[in-house]
């Protein structure tokens, strides 16, 4: 079970401050559906070559702050 929980409405938001971030990754790359953060969290994990703590740190933090454009 992953850490985090995201709805696909928080996604939207959170996806822009991750790409913003990583400007290489794609929508492709980025796709996310309900309930799979454990897909999603390993998924970028491999794409920014983080450890699972930094990337659950990064959307945990997207999501507290989801009215902030920072991440």
């Amino acid at each position: 079970m992953a850490e985090i929980t995201i709805s696909n409405k928080d996604w939207e938001r959170i996806k822009i401050k991750v790409q913003r971030k990583y400007n290489h990754l794609t929508d492709e790359q980025l796709q996310y559906t309900e309930g799979q953060e454990d897909s999603l969290i390993t998924r970028i994990m491999d794409l920014v070559n983080r450890d699972r703590k930094y990337v659950v740190f990064t959307l945990t933090k997207a999501l507290v702050n989801i009215d902030n454009n920072r991440l």
